[in-house]
């Protein structure tokens, strides 16, 4: 019995021409070498006459017409391919954290989202393969077409970020070609009309337009409505206890409780704090002037107490001042810490009225996270602290805390330089002065750095949610000597 007729067609636009045999598909060929391979599968001797035309009929060209262009094709495969690997690697990169560690729901869907959406690029890329293949699988091309079409959002997305500030990261140099090859890749694409083989090309177009939408969406949630809906809330409190006499000294002994509490939905960093307890004595003015101070004391830039009609010239003396919580750590909503003092206070004081005072700057937890590195202290006076360290000569004793802060969005790390946050406590003998800041670029001239800190914008602090609780109480000096002389005589 005779074979049927093999049936070589007409070259496509790649050059690949479709054998068959019965009207049935039997295989493709680039060249007459392919056909020849085609040809001995269906059991026709390796030197078959391919001019035979009782066994070979030519469609579109003879046995010479191979318009295949090999070259072109293997670079446009690779070109496509290494552009897809390439947006694959920066989109798991940057999903990848948030998906795992973002502190918000809708900060990981929209990691997740990211991560997924490099997973397609890396099935398109194999996609590519076939498509300027043998085109075996009847999709690759709408798979490829959806893989240049996330990377143009995406990566598209992510220069629109930069361009916001145009800071140097080393990012730009892979999102920013990226872009430029998407646009590339999806003329060629559409140019060659990949989405053919769709069933239903419309809600394909739609179902892909409304995974953008949402992507969109969790992104502007977690990263802007959700931060400022939801805002931080402390209570701190400063409270004196029943002084005592001491038994053999003329001292009286002042309990003092702080407590900070997180009465919010959002965790926070302490990025500094510190409390205070000073004495304060003012002389009296018996003829009513003192408030013709407060110009005086403004321009003398005085500490904020406020003037009194009958008191004029008040003097604040610390009596005890140290950190309180500490920079680095946390409360979560509902956590409170308490930190109970006992300070001493000699019964000869001249003092009108002791105050206490409680300070915290807070940072975020939802925006940002502060490295491990900021948890360590570094002190001044130790010359084994190096660039931290500090002559006395030069300086007040201090400490400083110092660590990078990343954003909890991803996407704002790889579109922005590393930012840092920087505490310090200072003690120049006569009180304590704490201050934190962030900054745009790594501090390491401690003698430099209010210098640094002067130039901080205050952009940053409202972007990582930076915020000042403090509380302050008082009490008469003279209900402590009576509350200490009733103590004694029990």
């Amino acid at each position: 019995m005779n074979k049927p007729k093999v049936v070589v067609r007409p070259p496509d636009s790649r050059g690949l021409r479709e054998v068959t045999m019965g009207g049935e598909t039997v295989g493709s060929a680039w060249s007459l070498r392919e056909l020849r391979k085609v040809l001995r599968r269906l059991g026709h001797p390796e030197d078959v006459d391919v001019e035979d035309r009782s066994l070979i009929m030519w469609l579109g060209g003879d046995s010479g017409t191979w318009p295949a262009r090999t070259g072109r094709r293997r670079w446009t495969v690779a070109l496509m391919t290494t552009g897809l690997l390439g947006s694959m690697a920066l989109l798991v990169a940057v999903g990848m954290p948030d998906a795992i560690g973002a502190l918000t729901f809708a900060g990981r869907v929209t990691g997740f989202l990211f991560a997924f959406a490099g997973v397609v690029q890396g099935v398109a890329a194999v996609a590519a393969l076939d498509y300027w293949g043998k085109r075996k699988l009847k999709f690759s091309g709408a798979v490829i077409l959806l893989g240049a079409f996330i990377a143009l959002v995406t990566n598209g997305l992510l220069l629109f970020m930069w361009l916001q500030e145009r800071e140097y990261t080393p990012y730009v140099l892979t999102y920013l070609p990226l872009w430029c090859w998407s646009l590339w890749a999806l003329q060629l694409l559409i140019r060659e009309k990949a989405w053919r083989g769709v069933p239903y090309p419309k809600q394909f177009a739609a179902g892909v337009t409304a995974t953008t939408l949402l992507a969109t969406f969790n992104l502007a949630y977690s990263a802007l409505y959700q931060p400022t809906s939801a805002p931080v809330l402390f209570d701190l409190s400063v409270k004196f206890g029943t002084p005592h006499m001491d038994a053999g000294r003329p001292l009286i002994h002042l309990p003092v409780t702080f407590r900070a509490q997180n009465s919010g939905k959002v965790p926070a960093y302490i990025t500094s704090d510190g409390y205070g307890i000073y004495g304060v004595s003012a002389e009296y003015a018996s003829d009513g002037s003192g408030l013709l101070e407060w110009r005086r004391r403004i321009d003398a830039k005085s500490d904020g107490s406020s003037v009194g009609r009958y008191i004029k010239d008040p003097i604040r003396e610390t009596i005890s001042a140290a950190p309180f919580y500490g920079p680095g750590k946390w409360l979560e909503p509902g956590e409170r810490y308490t930190q109970e003092r006992v300070i001493q206070v000699p019964t000869s004081a001249k003092y009108d009225v002791i105050e206490a005072y409680l300070t915290m700057t807070l940072m975020r937890k939802d925006r940002g996270r502060i490295d491990e590195e900021f948890s360590t202290p570094h002190h001044s006076w130790r010359p084994k602290e190096k660039q931290f360290f500090c002559s006395p000569l030069e300086c007040d004793d201090h400490i400083i805390h110092r660590g990078r802060v990343r954003h909890n969005n991803n996407m704002i790390n790889v579109t922005r330089q590393p930012r840092y946050v920087l505490s310090y406590y200072g003690w120049n003998g006569a009180g304590g002065e704490f201050r934190s800041y962030i900054l745009s670029h790594k501090p390491r001239e401690v003698l430099r750095f209010k210098k640094e800190a002067a130039e901080e914008d205050e952009t940053e602090r409202k972007r990582y949610g930076v915020a000042l609780a403090e509380t302050m109480t008082a009490i008469p000096f003279s209900q402590l000597l009576n509350a200490g002389g009733q103590d004694s005589t029990r």
